[in-house]
């Protein structure tokens, strides 16, 4: 995966802000421009926290449109749409803080289920399980800010997707991780 640069972090930031900022706020800002890399197939989340606490994250898994759109979807899913908690109001836009995820492409964890909690790296892997019909998805940040060793991330990951803790150790289950470059809005 091409990493982004600090630069290029910062105008991901910036779009995000921009478009959280006009749907809500009715506020336009400035940005710089995209960089070709905006125009590449990219996975991408945007979180947004409000004193620390999760405020909203929704993204794109898989990359099925450019960057630059998708974190235009990203930002407005994660202020308005996000089912855990009632869209972002513009009182807020002055406290909450931004972070952009771009995701690697995804990749199946091919290994024994006995092995998978070996194979995950923490604060590297994010984490994508599928199967009995449902999938749950932890980016790789998850892990670190919860002190989680392995097998827990995995549990935790399964509980997201709705199913038992321990289920990842089951064949019937597809454990794919991903790489996550990580982009925080540094607030005041």
């Amino acid at each position: 995966m091409e990493l982004l640069s600090d630069r290029e972090g910062k105008i991901a930031l910036c779009l995000a802000r921009k478009t959280i900022e006009k749907k809500i706020g009715d506020r336009d800002l400035e940005c710089e421009e995209l960089t070709p890399i905006f125009e590449e197939d990219r996975g991408v989340f945007v979180t947004i926290t409000k004193s620390g606490d999760l405020r909203g994250c929704i993204g794109l898994p898989y990359p099925m449109c450019p960057l630059g759109e998708g974190l235009i979807e990203a930002a407005v899913s994660a202020s308005t749409s996000d089912p855990r908690f009632p869209p972002v109001t513009p009182g807020e836009l002055d406290i909450i803080r931004l972070e952009v995820t771009v995701l690697s492409t995804p990749e199946i964890l091919s290994c024994a289920p006995e092995e998978r909690a070996k194979n995950i790296v923490i604060g590297r892997d994010g984490l994508i399980i599928k199967g009995h019909g449902r999938s749950g998805l932890l980016l790789p940040q998850v892990a670190t800010e919860y002190n989680m060793e392995p097998e827990e991330f995995l549990d935790h990951v399964c509980m997201k997707a709705g199913l038992p803790p321990g289920t990842w150790r089951s064949e019937n289950v597809e454990i794919m991780t991903f790489l996550g470059q990580i982009f925080t809005e540094q607030k005041e």
